[in-house]
């Protein structure tokens, strides 16, 4: 098997306030994109993510746009210092999807980051209108979550790694299968502390929005292989771009069966996390155990990763 890498980019959740200023403070192009972003969006993207407060950094709103400028600024930074990588593929957890989406030329960084933007807001809003949450199932079979998940009409929302399934829906809904989780065979059961329900039912009015702004979006075909969350097979057309990335936003993030795919169909041996606190990484190696993986959210760890895919 050849030597090739793919990226990865974070989705939310990985957010921390400082992400991107010691980028920014050594290398221009990074500076440059958040600059462009903040001109983009209307508001200080950049001062949200360098100073904070944690709490409007969270916002749904804010740290989508916040982690798809900081992956591009890393991968921007990556590229500067390794001109002649080659990646070979990509995939994004969630909103990281769309960050893929424009490292693969399937659209401009102003054209994501307005995506992103509409997205995010659209779900702020679906999570302010509704009463949502999330539950980490651990240790479960998947079969068995999934049984867990209809008799408490919920939605699984993230496969995230075997042992590690994430459900999503009404609060006392998701309460109600937290304490029926052991009976399904989980080890146990935690609720999340998020916005809402993501990537379930209960985020239809973000979902029919941002398909109205996919359809309204010019792409191309991505460079290189994309891997959607959705169905965990690389996507190349715009129009099953289009409806990929609209079906994320109810559907589950079958982030798990991506990984596998890009193993096991693309021929990916190796793979680089672009985002803030490792926490790709971590999934990649529950995923498949001793797959090589190196991370890059700043330039202390950027030095590492470039010595390391200079040695490969």
């Amino acid at each position: 098997m050849t030597n090739k890498l793919a990226i990865l980019f974070a989705g939310q959740g990985a957010q921390s306030v400082g992400m991107g200023k010691d980028l920014c403070a050594e290398y221009h192009t990074a500076a440059a994109l958040y600059k462009q972003a903040d001109e983009i969006l209307g508001y200080s993207l950049s001062q949200i993510s360098f100073e904070g407060p944690e709490e409007e950094l969270t916002k749904t709103a804010v740290c989508q746009p916040a982690l798809y400028v900081h992956g591009l600024a890393c991968l921007e930074v990556v590229k500067e210092k390794l001109p002649t990588l080659a990646f070979h593929a990509t995939a994004g957890l969630s909103l990281g999807e769309f960050t893929a989406h424009s490292a693969a030329g399937t659209f401009d960084f102003a054209t994501g980051l307005r995506l992103v933007d509409k997205r995010a807001r659209a779900m702020q809003f679906a999570c302010e209108s509704t009463d949502g949450t999330m539950a980490a199932i651990i240790g479960g079979d998947e079969d068995r979550v999934r049984d867990l998940a209809a008799a408490a009409d919920v939605d699984v929302a993230n496969l995230n790694s075997p042992g590690q399934i994430v459900l999503s829906g009404d609060k006392a809904k998701i309460a109600l299968a937290v304490s029926l989780a052991k009976e399904y065979g989980a080890r146990k059961a935690v609720e999340l502390t998020v916005a809402g329900a993501f990537h379930s039912r209960l985020m239809e009015s973000a979902y029919q929005s941002l398909k109205i702004a996919l359809e309204e979006t010019p792409m191309l075909e991505p460079s290189i292989p994309v891997v959607c969350n959705v169905d965990a097979v690389a996507v190349s057309d715009p129009e099953t771009i289009r409806r990929t990335l609209a079906d994320q936003v109810t559907g589950s993030v079958c982030w798990s069966q991506s990984i596998e795919y890009m193993i096991d169909h693309l021929q990916i041996s190796r793979f680089l996390e672009l985002g803030p606190k490792g926490v790709i990484a971590g999934l990649v190696g529950r995923i498949r155990k001793g797959t090589p993986i190196v991370s890059v959210s700043g330039p202390t760890d950027l030095a590492t990763a470039i010595a390391t895919l200079e040695s490969d």
